[in-house]
């Protein structure tokens, strides 16, 4: 009788009531999930797109922008082109033609750079390039239906480059294979550099991603430049965490890439990356927004549907968020639904709870009251606690939930 009594008082007298599906608002598809952004150009851009979905962004640049007309690069490259014109130029980017164009204006270079411009073969990568060039007063000849670099190479190498001089537009990420197949078919290749990437002047955000995808405290980790990927691998070995940091990627945390290119330096170590049909950044969005509730499987628990996202629960179609701790005890309730977990084994996954049993029964009480319906825990008296899977529920395929 005390057993039962305990097990009531722990557990709550009553439970409240549903809330109707018509009153309470949709989930949206990224609602609980956190998602590190480590673009620095077109940052907001991103982070704006994934929070209108619903995900919390941690913000960490792992590269700067060298301004265009600080860059003593660029400015040499430029009069070089002026003072011996290219026979082809290729274009890669509309921001980086439109970088160039200002910043050689900026140097009192700007009528010479568009009257050589003029006078060699143009080629546009995709519709946004063309029309910077347009805007620019000049027309190209030629661009791809596939926006494919590839398919402006085949062009080259199809009408011959031998002996001849091709400028490529570059765009912060390496073109592999590009210049060197123009190399190899006895072209002399000169590199524009609109833009060079260098470290972030504050490496804190960097860190606390770092830290973030170790701990599980992020769900996926955006990447839009090779130079950034690198980066982040970079500062994770310089901390002596690379090899945790990996691991994650690998596991637990979806690393997503705009393109193949970006995800160069994550293959590179074996991480696999997922990319979206087009290298745009609202496909990335939604290609996000198909994986991160598609790994979620959800649970019949007490007569109730239950999702586990990142930072919170989703109880019947209604958003719960669920303190840390809270997603702790539940994460690991969940990884084995229907059995009982030992207080002991709750409380090695609370962070930072030392010994006392106590603070398990503590975020227990917060977790049921987080979630709003405190039948989908249950207490077994001096054993620990389970999640009250529905009696004919399929036990096996939630392992490792």
């Amino acid at each position: 009788m005390h057993d039962q009594q305990h097990k009531q008082g722990e557990q709550g007298q009553t439970e409240p009531e549903r809330t109707e599906p018509e009153t309470r608002p949709a989930v949206r598809p990224l609602d609980g999930f956190t998602v590190g952004v480590t673009a620095a150009r077109r940052a907001e851009e991103l982070g704006a797109l994934l929070e209108r979905r619903g995900a919390q962004v941690l913000h960490a640049p792992a590269l700067r922008i060298v301004p265009l007309p600080d860059d003593t690069e660029l400015l040499a490259t430029t009069r070089d082109l002026i003072a011996d014109a290219p026979d082809v130029v290729v274009a890669t980017t509309a921001i980086g033609f439109r970088g160039w164009v200002e910043a050689a204006e900026g140097w009192g270079l700007g009528e010479a750079l568009l009257h050589r411009l003029a006078g060699v073969e143009l080629l546009a990568r995709g519709p946004k390039v063309r029309g910077a060039i347009r805007a620019a007063g000049l027309t190209e000849k030629w661009s791809p239906a596939s926006e494919s670099m590839a398919e402006v190479l085949d062009r080259l190498l199809a009408e011959g480059v031998a002996g001849r001089r091709v400028a490529v537009q570059l765009h912060g990420e390496p073109l592999p294979g590009f210049v060197e197949a123009l190399r190899a078919g006895g072209a002399e290749v000169v590199g524009v550099p609109v833009y060079r990437w260098m470290p972030p002047e504050d490496i804190g955000p960097v860190d606390r991603l770092l830290d973030a995808v170790v701990s599980g405290a992020v769900d996926a980790v955006t990447f839009t430049s090779a130079p950034a990927a690198a980066s982040l691998l970079s500062r994770a070995a310089e901390r002596g965490i690379q090899p945790e940091v990996l691991t994650a990627l690998r596991q637990e945390v979806l690393p997503v890439c705009v393109g193949p290119v970006t995800a160069l330096p994550l293959e590179a170590v074996d991480v696999a990356t997922l990319q979206p049909e087009r290298f745009r950044l609202g496909p990335l969005v939604q290609l996000l927004c198909r994986e991160l509730p598609g790994r979620v499987r959800p649970l019949p628990v007490a007569g109730r549907r239950l999702e586990i996202r990142g930072q919170a629960a989703v109880v019947d179609g209604a958003l719960r968020p669920v303190p840390p701790a809270g997603m702790a005890l539940l994460r690991a309730l969940a990884r084995r639904p229907g059995w009982v977990v030992s207080r002991a084994e709750l409380l090695r996954t609370l962070p930072g709870a030392g010994r006392d049993e106590h603070a398990v029964e503590t975020a227990m009480a917060r977790l049921r009251v987080a979630l709003g319906a405190p039948k989908l825990i249950q207490t077994v008296v001096k054993r620990g606690y389970r999640l009250s899977l529905d009696p004919h529920a399929d036990t096996d395929k939630y392992d490792g939930v």
